[in-house]
């Protein structure tokens, strides 16, 4: 019996440290690492221990025998991976060669003297670099964030149904009550405390603030009521505090989904969902009970190229296919569609389209009964039309893609990616929307650094944020090691005063902890695994510990 990674993989390679005959790939020092959507375990080489499916953080390694019906399509997704390559091992076995003298990159000499660190965002880039510098030096770490509660993408950026990747953010929870980290959550830096502030009071400051913004479409119309930016949507139905329970309306039959990335197939997965197997996840109250008392039954996912250029992952995809009682069909409006299907190779992303059902959809007809998601590909926006808000949208129709199609709508979702925005005080590329930097380096700003979104741009998951922190961190301690950091100007216990001043509802890893009791007290009250407090004042009031009851 062998393991096979699925779905829920992060990509953070703790699987690959702990294999003992190196089965599992890309490993970090491959090419490849970092461009595959997962990684893969070969069934030749499998020897069947486990200590990669005990150290997953997302729960995504299983036993090729026992994968669930929606799961099983994985045993062959990581045996196709290997057809025709190399395995890549020592011949002898990794646990028989001489080994060479151990070295550690990230580390610092033994007499120097604990650095003060602040990394400003506590999602998983943040994170890592915080575990990176807890485990590898004496550092002392503060960690800051905006909102009054830790988790970043992991909390609001991760779908509600997908439980086992949220998990990664119980590897990081164990960080939070480190005794060399103090938290400050609640807390923005250019709004609370300047930049020049955080740094004269830590030998450096790393900023791990992602890319927030949505990008625009820039056709007429867009502005229009009913039309939103997925990322508002994804943070709508996760309880983002900075969205308002009112932000989305679920009350047309038709939603068209501009892009066909992870998050488009995320936002027209959650739209046409069971809402009572949704209510098994921790769905923000308030958009279960309007996708409740919703009407959608039919989304339009609209990609500008061909199924074989899809963005979305194999993994979500599948996804899709297991939605019970949803249908997936193809628009076959331009003929390049079902050809680029029908001549996929096993394996491609388009090949698994294939057992879609096909037709020229009618779009001056309201959606058929049912709930369905519609693939239509070689077809790009041209405007949102509507009086007062969004009742259709506009799209390119046919090979030329010069004629126009309006599809009635009353929701229009653009998940054509994301920005980051910048930062007070510091460099900003607006091309790109990261901050300009060498290794993690920002320039012209000793002491100062960035890792994930803001520094590489918005790509990669979870685990692509563990190597781009080692990075960060690496470079960090190169330069203290080399004398570039500026010293502190003020000690640990000032900052701590001056946040206080600064802001009197700051919630540190005690009232974080007291947050988490108060929303899974709330989800065992409505038997969910969690409800999330959506608005800040609920979020410190729970923060207060016994100052705010649960209801009964």
């Amino acid at each position: 019996m062998t393991y096979a990674i699925t779905q829920t993989c992060c990509s953070d390679a703790t699987c690959v440290s702990v294999c003992p005959v190196n089965c599992i790939h890309p490993t970090p020092e491959e090419p490849d690492f970092g461009r595959t959507e997962m990684l893969y375990i070969d069934p030749k080489s499998c020897i069947d221990c486990g200590a990669c499916a005990d150290a997953c953080p997302v729960e995504a390694v299983f036993p090729v025998d026992s994968l669930p019906a929606a799961q099983a399509r994985y045993g062959p997704i990581n045996a196709e991976y290997f057809a025709g390559r190399e395995p890549g091992q020592d011949p002898e076995g990794p646990n028989f060669h001489v080994w060479g003298e151990p070295t550690f990159k990230r580390s610092l000499p033994s007499d120097f003297a604990p650095l003060r660190v602040a990394v400003v965002g506590t999602g998983p880039a943040g994170m890592y670099a915080a575990e990176d510098l807890l485990l590898h030096t004496s550092a002392e770490v503060t960690l800051i964030d905006r909102l009054p509660v830790a988790g970043g993408l992991i909390r609001y950026g991760v779908a509600p149904d997908h439980l086992s990747t949220k998990k990664a953010g119980d590897t990081f929870a164990r960080f939070h009550t480190h005794p060399r980290v103090r938290m400050h959550l609640g807390l923005e830096v250019g709004r609370d405390i300047t930049p020049e502030e955080l740094a004269a009071h830590h030998d450096a400051v790393i900023y791990a603030v992602g890319a927030p913004a949505g990008r625009q479409l820039g056709i007429p119309g867009e502005d229009l009521p009913g039309s939103i930016c997925a990322t508002t949507f994804v943070s709508w139905y996760n309880a983002h505090p900075e969205v308002a329970a009112d932000a989305v309306d679920v009350s047309a039959e038709r939603v068209v989904v501009v892009g066909n990335g992870n998050v488009a197939l995320d936002a027209a997965r959650i739209l046409v969902s069971d809402p009572g197997a949704l209510a098994k996840g921790d769905i923000a109250h308030h958009a279960l009970e309007a996708l409740r008392a919703g009407s959608v039954r039919e989304v339009v996912l609209l990609g500008r190229r061909g199924p074989e250029d899809a963005a979305y992952t194999a993994s979500e995809l599948l996804a899709l296919k297991h939605l019970e009682g949803v249908e997936l069909v193809v628009d076959d409006h331009d003929p390049r569609t079902g050809a680029a299907i029908d001549a996929a190779a096993p394996g491609d992303r388009a090949a698994l389209l294939r057992d879609a059902a096909r037709e020229t959809v009618d779009w001056s007809r309201p959606p058929v009964e049912g709930r369905r998601i519609v693939f239509r590909f070689h077809s790009a926006p041209l405007e949102a039309v509507g009086r007062g808000a969004v009742g259709a949208v506009r799209v390119t129709d046919g090979p030329g893609g010069t004629s126009g199609r309006e599809i009635p709508a009353g929701l229009l979702l653009r998940a054509v990616g994301q920005r980051g925005l910048p930062l007070t005080g510091l460099p900003f590329d607006e091309a790109s929307g990261t901050v300009p930097h060498e290794s993690g380096r920002v320039a012209g700003r000793p002491g100062t650094y960035v890792v994930g979104w803001i520094k590489r741009g918005p790509s990669g998951g979870i685990g692509a944020n563990r190597t781009c922190a080692a990075e960060t961190v690496g470079t960090l301690l190169e330069d203290a090691v080399g004398g570039a950091l500026p010293a502190p100007e003020h000690g640990a216990k000032a900052f701590q005063r001056l946040a206080r001043r600064r802001n009197r509802r700051l919630v540190d890893a005690r009232g974080l902890a007291e947050i988490e009791r108060v929303e899974l007290a709330l989800g065992r009250r409505d038997g969910r695994p969690r409800v999330k407090l959506a608005t800040v004042p609920e979020l410190v009031a729970a923060a207060k510990g016994g100052r705010r009851r649960i209801p009964g």
